[in-house]
C-alpha cells in the first residue's frame, strides 16, 4: 500500500473521528521535505487548510528565501500562508535559555495566539513530526533521565495544547520516497548538518553508529514506544491509588503521614510521582525523603510550595496560603525553622548570677510554668495576652496600636502559646504571667532569627 492510501486510511481512523463537527487546520510549514510532504498529502486527500510559517531569523538569506519558498508553496495549493518573524536571539538572551527552546516556545505561543483567533473554533496546529522524530525524542528522554513517560514518546494528538501531527507512523524514508514520487520541491535546512544542537548530534552521529548493529532500530523503538504507553497506563494506576490512600486534604493544605509515606515501595519513584505535582524535581526527591526522619518543623520549599514536617505529618502548602500559619513545636524540640526565620530553644537552671535579656529577639521566661507543645501561629483578632510588667489583660489589637505599628507590620506579627496562653508576641513583649521571679527554678530561653 502506498503512503497516500496509508495516511488517508490513517488521518480518517485516528484524526477526523476525534474532531468535532466543525473545526480549523493551520499547517506548520518550513518548507523543509517533511512539512511540503505533509501539504501535499492534504491536499491530495482534499483537506482545507490555512499555511504558517515562523521566520526565526537566524540563518540570514537562508531564512529569507525558506519564507519566500512558502509564500509560492501557498500560491501553489491555493492556501491562505501566515508569517511571523521573531528576534530569536535576543528572546534567548532576555530569556537565558539556548536557540532551539527560545524558536520552539515562541513558535508554540504563536500557535497558540492563531488558535485563539481562528473561526470556527476549535482550531488545530498540524506539524509534520514523523516516526524517526520519535525515536530521537525517546532516546534523548532515556539519557536526559525523564522516567516512563519520556519513553512513551510524542503522542499523535496533543489534546491540551491542541496539537495533531499526522505523518508519525511514518519514517523519513517513506517521506523522501513520496516526495521523489510526485517530483515534491522542497528546501534544505543548513542548520541540520551541525551537530552543535542535541537532536542533530542523536540524529548524524549516535542513529547512524546504533543502525550499524541493529538494522531494525527505528522498528523495534517504534514497537517499544506502543509498549511504553501501556505500561505508563499501568504505571499510573498504580501511582493513583498510591496517592488516593496517602494524601489527605485539610482545608487548603495536604496532609501525609510520614509513618505511611515511609512505608510504601519503590519510595523514590512515588516521592517523586506525589511531589511533581507542587513543582519540585526529580533533583530534589532525596531532600524530600530526608525530610521523614527530620525535626519537627524541618521544611524545603520551592517557588509556590513548601513542605513541612509537623509532627507525625508532611504538610504542602502553598507559600501564598496564608491560611497555614500555624506550627507545633514539642519539648524535645531545639531549633525550628518556619516561614519567617528560625525559633531556636534552650533550657537554663536559674543562677544568682543570670541576667535577663532585654533584646527583643530573645526572650527568658519561666520553664515551670510552660506547659508543651507550643504553639507558633500569626495573631488574630480576639488575641489578648497580659503585658510584662502589667496585671491586666490587653487586646494585641489595642497592643499595636499603642506600639504604632502599620497594617503591613501587624500582618508579620507572630506569636508563641501554651496552653492557650500566650506566651510571646515574637519580637515585642513577653506575657507577665511567664515572666521570671526570685522563686523561678527553671528558665526557657528562646531566641527568634529572621
Amino acid at each position: 500500500m502506498i503512503l497516500l492510501d496509508k495516511f488517508q486510511i490513517a488521518f480518517k481512523k485516528n484524526i477526523e473521528l476525534q474532531l468535532p463537527k466543525e473545526y480549523t487546520f493551520i499547517v506548520a510549514v518550513s518548507g523543509g521535505v517533511d512539512s511540503v510532504v505533509l501539504v501535499h498529502l492534504l491536499h491530495q486527500i482534499q483537506i482545507n487548510f490555512v499555511i504558517s510559517h515562523c521566520n526565526f531569523q537566524l540563518r540570514g538569506e537562508e531564512s529569507k528565501r525558506d519564507e519566500l519558498f512558502v509564500l509560492e508553496l501557498g500560491k501553489k495549493f491555493d492556501k491562505e500562508v501566515l508569517i511571523k518573524h521573531f528576534e530569536t536571539e535576543n528572546f534567548a538572551v532576555e530569556q537565558k535559555i539556548s536557540i532551539q527552546l527560545a524558536a520552539r516556545n515562541l513558535r508554540y505561543d504563536w500557535f497558540a495566539t492563531l488558535q485563539e483567533n481562528f473561526t470556527p473554533k476549535p482550531c488545530y496546529v498540524l506539524t509534520a513530526h514523523h516516526l524517526n522524530d520519535n525515536v530521537e525524542t525517546v532516546f534523548i528522554n532515556f539519557c536526559r533521565g525523564t522516567g516512563v513517560e519520556g519513553l512513551t514518546g510524542i503522542k499523535v494528538f496533543d489534546n491540551e495544547r491542541k496539537i495533531i501531527r499526522p505523518l508519525l507512523s511514518f519514517t523519513k524514508v517513506d517521506i523522501l520516497q513520496y516526495a521523489k514520487q510526485y517530483n515534491l520541491k522542497f528546501v534544505e535546512d543548513s542548520s541540520n548538518a551541525s551537530n552543535k544542537y542535541t537532536r542533530n548530534h542523536f540524529r548524524n552521529e549516535i542513529l547512524p553508529l546504533i543502525q550499524q548493529q541493529f538494522v531494525n532500530v527505528e522498528e523495534n523503538i517504534s514497537k517499544n514506544i506502543h509498549r511504553f504507553n501501556d505500561v505508563s497506563e499501568l504505571y499510573h494506576q498504580a501511582i493513583s491509588h498510591h496517592k488516593k490512600s496517602l494524601l489527605k486534604k485539610v482545608g487548603e493544605e495536604v496532609h501525609i503521614s510520614i509513618l505511611q509515606l515511609k512505608k510504601v515501595k519503590p519510595l523514590q519513584t512515588i516521592v517523586f510521582e506525589i511531589f511533581k505535582s507542587f513543582e519540585f524535581s526529580s533533583s530534589q526527591v532525596d531532600e524530600i525523603i530526608k525530610l521523614l526522619d527530620a525535626d519537627n518543623g524541618s521544611f524545603i520549599s520551592n517557588e509556590n510550595y513548601r513542605i513541612l514536617v509537623n509532627r507525625k505529618w508532611l504538610i504542602v502548602s502553598s507559600i501564598n496560603n496564608q491560611l497555614n500559619k500555624y506550627f507545633i513545636i514539642e519539648e524535645e524540640t531545639k531549633k525550628f525553622l518556619f516561614d519567617s526565620g528560625t525559633i531556636t530553644l534552650e533550657k537554663i537552671t536559674n543562677s544568682s548570677n543570670f541576667q535577663i535579656s532585654k533584646n527583643l529577639t530573645v526572650i527568658t521566661i519561666n520553664a515551670d510554668e510552660v506547659s508543651y507543645p507550643l504553639l507558633l501561629r500569626k495573631w488574630k483578632q480576639g488575641d489578648y495576652f497580659y503585658p510584662l510588667g502589667m496585671a491586666k489583660k490587653q487586646k494585641l489589637s489595642k497592643f499595636f496600636i499603642n506600639q504604632k505599628l502599620s497594617l503591613t507590620d501587624k500582618e508579620k506579627v507572630w506569636v508563641i502559646e501554651s496552653n492557650k496562653k500566650i506566651i510571646w508576641i515574637v519580637e515585642h513583649r513577653i506575657d507577665n504571667r511567664f515572666k521570671i521571679t526570685p522563686q523561678t527554678k527553671n528558665i526557657l530561653k528562646i531566641s527568634y532569627l529572621k
